[in-house]
Parts: C-alpha cells; sequence; structure tokens
C-alpha cells in the first residue's frame, strides 16, 4: 500500500448509522477522535418502521421511530460527527487498516465499526414481477407509511408483523396473516391488533399464489386449512424474519473477524449481531462500549 493512503486513512470509521452506530459516532468524538460515519439510507435505521417505541429511557410516554430517529440526528449534528451517504460494497482487511470500498469511493481506516443492522429474509416464490419489490411487495413499511385508505396484507407473527399493521392502520384496512395459529410477538402488541377496528387477524393462514396483478390491486389466493381465500390488496409486507446485513464483508476478513475484534479493530454491533434481542437500546449500549473501547485503545498506546 502506497504512502498515500496511509496519510489520508482514518483512524475510525462507522458503517451504519443506527442507534448502534450513531451512539459509537458520538461517543469516539467526545473521546477526541475523529470518526467517518457512513450511511446507505438515513439516520435511525429500523426505527424509520417503528409506530411507538416505549422502552428506550427518557421518554416515559414513549416515542414515535421517526421522531427518535431525528433526535439522533440532530444529536449527531450538534456534535459535528462528519457523515457521508454512501453504500459499502466492499470491507477488505489491508495490511494493519480496512479498506472500504462504496460506489465512488475508497476509504482506509484504522478500525471500523460494523452497524449495518438487518435486511428482510428473502420473499417467498410467489412469482412476484422483478419490478414490484420493493414497490408493492415490501420487507418494511416505510415506504408505504403515508398512503391513505388502502387495503394492506402483512404476513408473519412477531413484533415487526404486529407493530407494522398497528402503525399503517391508522389510515388503511390492515390484515394480518399468520401461517400457523402461534405469534411470537408481545402479547400487549396481539392485543392491542387484535382489538383494533382496522386490522383482521387471521392464522393458520398463507399465500398460496397472485391470481390477479394490475394497478389497481392485486388479488391474493390464501390457504385457511382445507379451504381457499381471496384477499384483495394494494399492498403486501412480508415481515418474516431479518439476517444480518454483512454481505459486503470480504472472505478474507470473515476468516479474521474474531481475531480484530479481540485486537480492538473491528467491531460488529448492534441488530447486526443481535440475534432475537434486537432492541435500540440494547444496540445503543453495544455502539457505547464499541467506542469507548476504540478510544481507551488510542489513549495506551494499543492501535
Amino acid at each position: 500500500m502506497d504512502s498515500q493512503n496511509y496519510r489520508e486513512c482514518e483512524k475510525a470509521t462507522i458503517i451504519g448509522a443506527g442507534p448502534a452506530g450513531i451512539t459509537a459516532a458520538i461517543q469516539l468524538k467526545r473521546s477526541g477522535l475523529d470518526p467517518l460515519l457512513l450511511e446507505k439510507y438515513q439516520v435511525g435505521g429500523l426505527l424509520k418502521n417503528a409506530l411507538h417505541v416505549e422502552n428506550y429511557p427518557g421518554f416515559p410516554e414513549g416515542i414515535s421511530g421517526p421522531a427518535l430517529a431525528k433526535r439522533f440526528l440532530r444529536h449527531l449534528h450538534t456534535m459535528d460527527v462528519r457523515s457521508i451517504k454512501a453504500e459499502v460494497k466492499g470491507l477488505f482487511p489491508a495490511g494493519d487498516q480496512f479498506r472500504i470500498e462504496t460506489g465512488r469511493d475508497v476509504f482506509f481506516s484504522e478500525t471500523v465499526i460494523v452497524a449495518t443492522g438487518t435486511k428482510g429474509k428473502k420473499i417467498p416464490p410467489l412469482h412476484i414481477p422483478q419490478n414490484e419489490i420493493g414497490h408493492r411487495f415490501l420487507d418494511e413499511i416505510y415506504p408505504v407509511l403515508r398512503v391513505r385508505n388502502r387495503r394492506i396484507v402483512i404476513v408473519g407473527a412477531g413484533d415487526a408483523a404486529f407493530d407494522y399493521a398497528l402503525n399503517l392502520s391508522r389510515f388503511n384496512r390492515v390484515t394480518i396473516l399468520n401461517r400457523t395459529g402461534k405469534t411470537r410477538c408481545l402479547p400487549l402488541l396481539r392485543e392491542r391488533a387484535i382489538n383494533h377496528p382496522g386490522i383482521t387477524y387471521k392464522e393458520n393462514t398463507a399465500i398460496r399464489r397472485i391470481a390477479g396483478l394490475n394497478r389497481r390491486g392485486m388479488e391474493l389466493i390464501c390457504r385457511m386449512g382445507d379451504k381457499n381465500w381471496p384477499v384483495t390488496a394494494d399492498y403486501v409486507i412480508f415481515a418474516i424474519g431479518r439476517k444480518a446485513n454483512l454481505d459486503f464483508l470480504s472472505p478474507g476478513l470473515r476468516k479474521r473477524i474474531t481475531r480484530l475484534e479481540e485486537r480492538s479493530r473491528l467491531y460488529l454491533v448492534g441488530d447486526v449481531k443481535g440475534g432475537d434481542f434486537r432492541q435500540a437500546v440494547i444496540a445503543a449500549g453495544e455502539g457505547m462500549r464499541a467506542g469507548m473501547r476504540i478510544a481507551w485503545s488510542y489513549r495506551h498506546g494499543l492501535l
């Protein structure tokens, strides 16, 4: 690697501006470092989908996810954190540094915090036209938060499915389809959804095929027990689980993750490693720890 790359090397780069990445950036800035924050979309991560965050300390009446994300953004601006809107396409080991490739630029950094969260699992093979994926067939709800008087089907039985339903039912008619008779959500979310006049909840029901798709909507053929049941919808949201968003890690880096973490050079924080424990407050705590550990390592000459 040439000397110019070393001269332009960042001390700390954070990939992802959800609660984990934001908290890490704030702490690193407080510690006298000047981190670079890279974010593909917008600050807040999955908070953009959340109707009502009730377990983030400091908001006893709760706060909407988008409102909390706006506060995070304001905090970043107050701290004068450097941020660039860019999608990271590749993260590679480069000697004692990391090479970070986006669609436009290449960055080098001595330490990296990966806080890229999760992405929805693959939508089931229902012969959906490719141009409709992300348009009328979605795995998040932020693209349709402003729609009104629409018929929306949500597939899933976890916290996300019921929270999405409560969020969208304020101005639309929502149907939740649960392919089994069991739910994996908080009981209070289930209770709120089932008692909501704008939400229909169906157990042991799954989409079998799409019978019609045009500008006026679509007809879904669902299977309920041993009977077919038609459902008309404008949008279908698949809340069927999420997986870590780590596609950009190079094979060489994947083999060295544990060793790099032990050397305080690489951290995976927040939902990207949270498994079933994906909460904003957990992510923020992990981001804080990563930021503190990197700053501590620099102060004590370990980096």
